[in-house]
């Protein structure tokens, strides 16, 4: 919470509700930063128990007659929004960059993932089509239908302002829902620049809407009775209580929670191309990648090779400002800054060899940046709290296994089954290790398995709770429900005295 002396002058962020700006009622406010410079720019309007219900009302109010729109005119919106979101990419990556700190190159290609998912849902069509079995008692006939669910939830993270909220909303709305969304506090502003584009692609007032906010809000959308669907992508502990919240009442949930991705590598794997992998991946977005590998597990003979190898590259990175396209950015925080130096203590006092340490970077012109520069950390004991830490943040680990074997059990030992990648050139460890490990994801000598959006993202028991992905037809599927009809055919048509038997009934 702030005062009000520390927001003078700032602009403001509120909500987006029934097609406009909202302005809030709470009275209570936080601050936005940028965290190349550790200072405020924005003020943050939180939500309070009336903002809630004024935007689920919204969304309410509008469903019927989103509901009531023909597959081709909600397509026709999409399609616009596609452009519109297109056409204006470099402004939204900016506006991305300066709120949670990535190089604008990262906040491009953020949004470029998620265009993706746009024109997965623009062609939703062929995944609302029916099953039907046409006279299959004398005159009956019998199909499927889809139907929206009706008011959604969506809850997005810090680190894909952008990419998050589009995974899910085009696919909502495609399925002829309303969406409230709820964005994080650290980077909103994406999400109410998203609406004014949605309104600008002709979507109906309500049928999107941003509700600001923290705790209040959440609890205000998980309590609503209104809302018939949540969505959730965030740390595991809170994916896991925010699923069992809503399950408990009555609500349709899937949530994902963050992860400790692992990188085994065999000693035949290519090294230079294995230790540019690792760098690129580990330290991009200030290591912020949900899906990035965070811990490499070296198979001996091999591991000290890879490690000066990774030494080498790390000392060519250059960190600095988002706006200045560097390779590495600051952390979105102070808080999520101090937790990775945490992190990185705990290691070193349970015996891991700092071999890069990034905690008394400096970065001239920004003192007060939340910086913390790229990390190398060997060694890391097993036993370590550090070892299955969730980081998101720019420190790569390293621990050394005698076998694949071994790697691959201890990937499976863990609580996380997330994604997780091999590099080898061996064929037969390739396809023992995608058969064998537990996640829900694989790359094989590819560092980070982000699916394309046409099939399903999301990991396995531990960090999905729900049985259906994001994206693909699981994420349609996610947002309709199916109603099955059986039709007797009345008429001329119809077979006169046609008997229908009924067996096997309930």
């Amino acid at each position: 919470m702030t005062t009000r002396s520390d927001q003078a002058g700032l602009p403001t962020i509120t909500h987006w509700v029934a097609g406009r700006r909202y302005a809030a009622t709470s009275g209570r406010n936080a601050l936005v930063y940028d965290p190349a410079t550790g200072h405020p720019t924005k003020r943050l309007e939180f939500a309070s128990a009336g903002d809630v219900s004024a935007a689920v009302k919204a969304a309410a109010d509008a469903f019927p007659g989103w509901r009531g729109q023909s597959i081709s005119a909600r397509q026709s919106i999409l399609f616009r929004f596609r452009e519109l979101l297109a056409a204006r990419r470099r402004e939204l990556a900016e506006i991305i960059t300066s709120e949670h700190g990535k190089p604008i190159s990262d906040a491009v290609g953020e949004i470029e993932r998620g265009l993706k998912a746009v024109e997965l849902a623009c062609g939703f069509p062929h995944l609302a089509t029916s099953r039907f079995a046409a006279n299959f008692y004398s005159g009956v006939d019998a199909y499927t239908i889809k139907q929206p669910l009706g008011v959604v939830a969506i809850f997005s993270p810090f680190n894909f302002p952008a990419t998050v909220p589009l995974w899910f909303c085009p696919v909502a709305i495609a399925a002829g829902n309303t969406v409230v969304l709820k964005p994080s506090e650290k980077d909103p502003s994406a999400a109410v620049w998203m609406g004014e584009r949605w309104k600008e692609a002709g979507l109906p007032d309500g049928v999107y809407n941003v509700l600001q906010g923290d705790r209040l809000a959440v609890r205000g959308l998980l309590d609503s009775p209104v809302v018939h669907s949540v969505c959730f992508v965030g740390a595991a502990r809170i994916a896991k209580q925010i699923y069992f919240s809503a399950a408990r009442r009555g609500k349709r949930v899937q949530t994902f929670g963050r992860a400790k991705n692992h990188m085994l590598v065999l000693p035949d794997a290519d090294l230079s191309v294995v230790a540019d992998y690792a760098v690129q991946s580990a330290f991009g977005v200030a290591g912020a990648r949900r899906l990035a590998p965070s811990l490499i597990l070296a198979v001996e003979p091999g591991a000290d090779d890879l490690r000066d190898a990774i030494r080498s590259r790390m000392a060519k990175l250059r960190v600095g400002a988002g706006n200045t396209d560097p390779d590495v950015g600051p952390l979105v925080s102070a808080e999520h800054r101090d937790l990775a130096h945490q992190y990185i203590d705990t290691a070193e006092h349970d015996g891991a060899d700092v071999v890069v340490d990034g905690r008394e970077l400096t970065v001239d012109g920004a003192p007060d940046g939340f910086w913390l520069g790229p990390t190398l950390i060997d060694k890391v004991p097993v036993t370590s709290g550090a070892y299955a830490a969730e980081v998101l943040s720019p420190v790569l680990s390293m621990v050394r296994v005698r076998s694949s074997r071994e790697g691959v059990d201890l990937i499976n030992s863990g609580q996380f089954g997330d994604s997780s990648a091999i590099f080898t050139q061996d064929s037969d460890a390739v396809r023992r290790f995608q058969d064998d490990i537990q996640v829900g994801m694989v790359s094989i000598n590819v560092p980070i398995s982000v699916p394309v959006a046409y099939h399903a993202f999301g990991g396995w028991p531990g960090l999905l709770f729900g049985s259906a992905g994001a994206d693909g037809a699981q994420g349609f599927d996610f947002f309709t429900r199916e109603k099955v009809v059986t039709w007797r055919r009345w008429g001329p048509a119809a077979e006169a005295g046609a008997r229908i038997v009924l067996s096997g009934d309930c």
